[in-house]
């Protein structure tokens, strides 16, 4: 089926919504408006994006469980993605909920810890699963999960644990043997280290599990403490897929009217640096090259102008400033510098140059884009 054929499918079928409709009829339109999306969906501007939320979400509540399913399904591969309607289905019945949770990467990690608290053990196991376990989704599933849940999660090569979530696995460990078993399998753990850290209990359990386990193997340890570098560094430099990650998890947030002040302050507070970024880029409405060239160049006239004018407070912007993945990590010096400009900018002053800036930079653009066209 073409995307011509596809849509004509789709939306001639809108009485449904109406009511005026058969059962089978609104199964039909639910898929098919999935289908038609996932054809479009690199090419959709935010607004048709917010149309095809709204549609979906309604057709949702009015379809069985088979038609949902094969929703998420068509769903969960797609980089950009209704956000309103794939936390609806990530939060339905396991059956339809599984594809998103192991797979949808418009899930954010704060989504994925909702479900993770509110939802069943299933919907655990299906995120201890995903190819990218982050640390706080996993501190989540230790803390709320069962035993299935959390052996997938320590069974998990990709999922990043931390020292607090290793204590309480450690801790875990001594009232559950597989727990202990697989726990042996992490060459990723410090035991060394952790075995000075925490209390008498978990360390005889902890002592137990060194006794068997492997000798580390030297080149394995470099790479793991490459890796370990590199998470400590991640707020300096910038990662394009990351970037990519981060982007469209914001869009979805913003789909569903969430992009505000608190979640920019999440953001910047985990460490979020590439979605600080991307939120940035969404809320002052500026293309995402220019946000990027900003952070390559060093340009923190620039970001304070942009943010003053934003009407962040003082204290969510020192904190984004510092968690942005700028080519080279901000000084004390530099933090200190900025934010005393910041102070010292009047907000409507900022507002102005950054539309100044902006009507600049569109008649710019528009200008290069008559030259090429007139070229060819």
């Amino acid at each position: 089926m073409n995307e011509l054929e596809a849509g004509q499918r789709a939306f001639s079928s809108f009485r449904v919504l109406n009511g005026e409709d058969s059962h089978s009829e609104r199964e039909q339109l639910f898929r098919n408006m999935a289908q038609l999306f996932s054809y479009v969906s690199d090419r959709c501007d935010d607004e048709q994006v917010a149309q095809y939320d709204e549609v979906l979400c309604q057709l949702a509540e009015m379809v069985e469980v088979e038609a949902r399913a094969h929703v998420a399904r068509v769903l969960a591969p797609l980089e950009r993605a209704p956000g309103t309607v794939v936390v609806k289905l990530a939060n339905d019945d396991i059956e339809v909920a599984r594809p998103l949770l192991e797979f949808s990467s418009v899930l954010s990690d704060d989504d994925l810890i909702d479900i993770i608290s509110h939802q069943s053990e299933e919907h655990r196991v299906a995120i201890a699963g995903r190819a990218n376990v982050a640390e706080r989704v996993g501190g989540a599933i230790v803390e709320h999960g069962g035993t299935a849940s959390v052996t997938r999660l320590v069974r998990n090569a990709n999922a990043e644990l931390n020292k607090a979530t290793v204590e309480r696995l450690v801790e875990r460990a001594t009232r559950d043997a597989e727990i202990a078993a697989d726990l042996r399998g992490r060459s990723d753990i410090d035991w060394k280290m952790l075995r000075g850290e925490i209390d008498t209990a978990a360390n005889r359990v902890l002592e137990s599990l060194a006794q068997v386990t492997r000798p580390v193997d030297p080149v394995a340890a470099g790479k793991i403490n490459a890796v370990v570098y590199n998470r400590m560094r991640n707020r300096a430099g910038f990662s394009a897929n990351e970037w990519k990650l981060a982007y469209n998890q914001v869009k979805a947030l913003s789909d569903r009217k969430q992009l505000d002040d608190r979640a920019l302050a999440r953001f910047a507070r985990f460490g979020y640096g590439h979605h600080a970024a991307a939120a940035l880029t969404v809320w002052l409405k500026i293309g995402p090259e220019v946000f990027l060239k900003w952070m390559a160049s060093q340009d923190y006239v620039a970001i304070t102008v942009a943010l003053r004018a934003a009407g962040l407070s003082p204290e969510l912007f020192e904190a984004v400033v510092a968690t942005l993945p700028w080519r080279d990590l901000p000084t004390e010096t530099d933090k200190s510098m900025v934010l005393s400009r910041f102070r010292a900018l009047d907000r409507e002053e900022a507002a102005g140059i950054f539309e100044l800036w902006r009507a600049h930079a569109f008649r710019k653009r528009a200008a290069s884009e008559h030259r090429a066209a007139a070229n060819g």
